[in-house]
């Protein structure tokens, strides 16, 4: 265990999923620092490690390549896309852990104390087959509050992004019927029956990638 507390930057495109995050490892201040929240925008203060959420970034984090070469502080994804080709593809471009999205905060927090320890953490191989519906679910996203689970959200997220199902099926490693399942039960959720007309609604309810920096610690 280290002997400070790590200083934390948490990322992902989404303000409101990076604040879900932050708000999770909060009541840990004596282990994890937060030092930075960042949508859209590179980290650069002066960190530990940066976690990563995944959210509508498809194969297990696009992205990770420029925070790895952004400065020294280890990287560690935290995704539900935990496939092992997956979470093998990511260590082997320089993420130090890879984190399922149903952890509770505090083993977050354990699973980050031992990366800064030098241990490379890996998903439990049983979590793998976990679907973000029927589990427990980490943090916060788009939607969530209309009633959208966070596949369902995540689905949004790209369809607003202008990704088609097939784009989407090999982002998220659904089946096409598995996608257009999610799409019909997120459409009855929103009250829209069109592709054009979710895509408006996403854009009104906070499915656009986002831009902020929020510096929460020197």
């Amino acid at each position: 265990m280290p002997a400070q507390p790590i200083r934390v930057a948490v990322v992902n495109d989404y303000e409101l999923v990076v604040a879900g995050l932050a708000a999770m490892l909060a009541p840990f201040r004596e282990q994890v620092v937060l030092v930075e929240a960042d949508s859209g925008l590179p980290v650069v203060g002066d960190v530990d490690v940066v976690l990563f959420d995944t959210f509508a970034r498809g194969e297990g984090g696009r992205g990770l390549e420029g925070l790895v070469a952004s400065g020294t502080a280890r990287i560690v994804v935290f995704s539900w896309h935990t496939d092992p080709g997956v979470v093998d593809r990511a260590l082997r471009e320089g993420a130090d852990g890879y984190l399922h999205k149903a952890l509770g905060a505090h083993e977050i927090v354990a699973a980050l104390e031992k990366v800064c320890d030098g241990e490379v953490v890996r998903p439990d191989p049983r979590l793998a087959m976990t679907d973000p519906d029927l589990d427990r679910a980490s943090g916060a996203w788009p939607g969530q509050r209309e009633g959208l689970s966070p596949r369902e959200g995540e689905i949004l997220a790209y369809i607003t992004q202008g990704l088609s199902n097939q784009e989407i099926a090999e982002s998220t490693y659904l089946s096409i019927n598995s996608v257009k399942t999610y799409i019909r039960t997120a459409y009855r959720k929103i009250g829209v029956t069109r592709r054009s007309q979710a895509v408006a609604w996403g854009m009104t309810n906070g499915f656009v990638p986002d831009r902020s920096r929020v510096r929460l610690a020197d």
